[in-house]
């Protein structure tokens, strides 16, 4: 099993404290004879549905040397995570959970807002201090 990023702990707080309820920690996936590891996976049930919101969560830290070397690497993770999400036809919808700094240093510019100008790329921007979720970008 894979390391846990640093703000693990931090991103699973930040969920309990938005309502969600961790069901995998990590979420395993089996895709034929690999596993794959995803940090979480997380449930939120919905009033008016018997079934809730199911989500499966990457914390990702960018303290590399390089933070496009650290979003490329990201951005491989995701587009993996995302077809065998698909393949094994789980209801998971994926996030990658980033810190707001690292949002504001990275997709309030140009190469950000290229990557989530058409919809594909899911994020949950915290605050590690305060292990609270900012925003969610679908």
């Amino acid at each position: 099993m894979p390391a846990k990023d640093i703000y693990h702990e931090c991103v699973k707080k930040a969920l309990i404290k938005d309502e969600w309820v961790i069901t995998d920690d990590p979420l395993s996936l089996k895709i034929g004879q690999k596993d794959i590891f995803i940090d979480l996976g997380a449930e939120k049930l919905l009033a008016a549905e018997k079934e809730g919101q199911k989500i499966a969560i990457e914390v990702k830290s960018f303290v590399g040397k390089s933070e496009i070397e650290d979003l490329k690497q990201t951005l491989g993770q995701y587009y993996l995570y995302y077809k065998v999400i698909k393949y094994v036809r789980s209801e998971r919808l994926l996030y990658i959970a980033i810190r707001q700094a690292v949002f504001e240093r990275l997709f309030t510019l140009e190469i950000g807002k290229m990557l989530l100008e058409d919809n594909s790329l899911k994020l949950i921007i915290f605050n590690p201090e305060k292990e609270e979720i900012i925003q969610w970008i679908n």
